[in-house]
């Protein structure tokens, strides 16, 4: 179209000079010949000028269209909603209810460790070698060791789907699996782990059925630590089967009622070969603020034992609960848990500490008598570094004459630790433990563990 326009007003000025040299009109041509070389000049200017115009915006509208070339295209549209179209046009759940959220996340992980025992090393394949256990500490053995460790047992898968029905009904059910298993190869080739269950349960409104935290268990108050549990000396650490029933702060569950047992004289403990008819029985109140939460829990549980069919011994236990979370500005909290009461022994530390009940002379059994906290300071540097210092303990009431002077009488330790998240969900962590374990013999063993990790959680 450029070179029209520029061609046009030449043609019209040869025909009208054309016209000027006709016959008759001479007289008019030098005259008429100037005014219309005069217009024919203004004509090319303007001309001129709408070329350049038109070139503007053939370069602006290509600009444009290379820009819009380099965006991708957008979602479509569910017609009638305004909302996106989903990616594909069929739900990966189509066994659920309409409407249902499916997602996946997890963790890789990998930890590394440097250990050094004074009495003796833990042995090697066993859960102490992989985080801190107070009661797997060796006492009395053949003098100091130092060894390291190196997994990525506590990487971790899970699964999730909730719905909220046209009733306003609210369904939910989760999955988790970590890698802890058993070993499946050897640390010299392959290093290869089963997947373990750690959560399976589901939610029906306020209730909730299946195999999840313990509802003694204070999940809130739980220390940042670079270690898998930390504070386990003095925490209440337990999953187990339950119904649980909550509504506001409060939530009250019955759990699995397994019992494990001292033999008489001293021993390996014994896990109860059938369990009591009566779940454990626990109630928790939590009040939360804008300073933080306080929680109070309680439990009663029957205890039993039955080492030969006929020869059955029960007895009650009981057990009492403060924990929660005190902020001390918006970069400084204080963290803690103290737990008390007779036959609670399963419920901390992993159950590695000590056991429920105490067998005495006759075969029967009674209730162990303890009390297990810990306390920590957790500091935010900045928004990519932050730092843990904690300490934790527990002790307990064993009669000796049954007991034997063989069993754990306390166990505590001291933790600090620095983690640094370079981008969101990544951490890098470093955490000095010194752990004792103390015997009720007298008897003591140390351990001092450097402990590092790396996680990317998504």
């Amino acid at each position: 179209m450029t070179h029209i326009l520029k061609a046009r007003p030449r043609l019209l000025a040869t025909a009208v000079l054309a016209a000027l040299t006709l016959p008759g009109m001479a007289f008019a041509q030098t005259a008429k010949e100037r005014e219309l070389e005069a217009r024919v000049a203004q004509l090319e200017q303007m001309v001129q000028q709408l070329v350049a115009q038109q070139q503007q915006t053939e370069t602006v509208v290509t600009e444009v269209r290379t820009a819009q070339a380099a965006q991708p295209a957008p979602a479509p549209v569910v017609a009638g909603t305004g909302a996106a179209a989903p990616i594909q046009t069929t739900t990966i759940t189509p066994g659920a209810n309409p409407g249902t959220k499916f997602t996946v996340g997890g963790m890789v992980r990998v930890d590394g460790l440097v250990t050094k025992t004074t009495d003796g090393d833990i042995a090697k394949g066993t859960a102490g070698r992989d985080f801190y256990v107070p009661g797997a500490i060796p006492v009395g053995g053949d003098g100091p060791d130092t060894y390291s460790d190196a997994h990525v047992k506590f990487s971790r898968l899970w699964f999730d789907a909730s719905t909220v029905l046209d009733s306003g009904d609210k369904l939910g059910a989760r999955i988790e699996l970590d890698f802890f298993g058993g070993s499946l190869g050897n640390t010299a080739a392959t290093n290869t782990y089963g997947a373990t269950l750690r959560h399976a349960y589901l939610t029906y409104n306020n209730w909730l059925v299946g195999q999840t935290w313990s509802n003694f268990m204070d999940t809130n108050a739980l220390l940042d630590s670079v270690d898998f549990v930390g504070p386990t000396d003095g925490v209440v650490f337990v999953r187990q089967p339950q119904v649980r029933y909550t509504s506001g702060g409060w939530a009250v569950s019955v759990e699995s009622p397994e019992t494990t047992v001292q033999p008489f004289g001293g021993g390996a403990r014994v896990i109860a070969g059938d369990n009591s008819a009566i779940p454990d029985v626990i109630a928790r109140y939590t009040h939360k603020g804008d300073w933080g939460h306080v929680s109070f829990a309680g439990m009663a549980r029957q205890l039993k034992y039955e080492p030969v069919v006929g020869a059955e011994s029960t007895a009650t236990g009981f057990g009492a609960q403060v924990s929660g979370l005190v902020k001390l500005g918006d970069s400084t909290d204080i963290r803690y848990q103290l737990s008390g009461g007779d036959g609670i022994g399963r419920y901390i530390g992993l159950a590695t500490i000590q056991q429920d009940a105490m067998v005495d002379s006759a075969g029967d059994i009674d209730a162990l008598g303890g009390w297990a906290g810990y306390v920590g300071l957790r500091q935010v540097f900045s928004p990519k570094v932050r730092g843990n210092l904690f300490y934790a303990r527990s002790q307990w009431d064993n009669e000796a004459a049954w007991t034997g002077m063989g069993v754990t009488r306390k166990v505590q330790s001291m933790h600090a630790n620095m983690i640094w998240s370079p981008v969101p969900k990544l951490d890098f962590g470093v955490e000095a433990i010194w752990g004792e374990r103390t015997l009720e013999s007298g008897a003591d063993g140390e351990l001092i563990r450097l402990h590092t990790m790396a996680r990317y959680s998504f």
